[in-house]
């Protein structure tokens, strides 16, 4: 099975924050759209974005009607929407219109799932990477969330 991803900004940044941007190489194609990567550099190229594969992609965020989000989230959901591929978001109301617009999203925590369900990492270093996404990022993750996460290991 082929994996192909698009990301916002949320992943690269929160992953970036736990030294983890290496989980991105989980998806076998992994696109970030110009919008994204504008915004991701205004703050700072995160250490590692250099070393991974990814494809940098136009896209039109006028497609994606939603006034709360922003152009990279917007871009990003016109991009997994009309590609038919997997949103990689943290962002609760880009999530939901994603959704509803028919995409599959997960966040951060999914992809460090995923890095596990792929041998990238073992049970522990999951787990330790899921609790320092709450404790040394950027995003809000609750307790439960996280639970939610190592849950979603054992199940695997």
């Amino acid at each position: 099975m082929t994996l192909v991803a698009v990301s916002d900004a949320g992943p690269l940044i929160h992953l970036a924050e736990i030294d983890s941007l290496e989980l991105l190489s989980t998806f076998d194609t992994l696109l970030v759209p110009e919008t994204v990567y504008r915004e991701v550099k205004a703050g700072g190229v995160p250490n590692g974005l250099a070393d991974l594969s990814y494809g940098l992609v136009e896209a039109d965020e006028r497609r994606i009607e939603a006034e709360e989000l922003d152009a990279g989230e917007r871009a990003a959901i016109a991009v997994a929407k009309e590609r038919g591929v997997v949103l990689l978001s943290d962002d609760l109301a880009a999530r939901k219109a994603a959704s509803d617009a028919g995409v599959e999203v997960h966040g951060t925590i999914g992809i460090i799932a995923l890095g596990y369900s792929r041998g990238l990492l073992d049970r522990d270093e999951a787990v330790s990477r899921m609790r320092a996404l709450q404790r040394e990022t950027s995003l809000f993750v609750t307790e439960a969330v996280v639970e939610r996460g190592i849950r979603m290991l054992d199940e695997q």
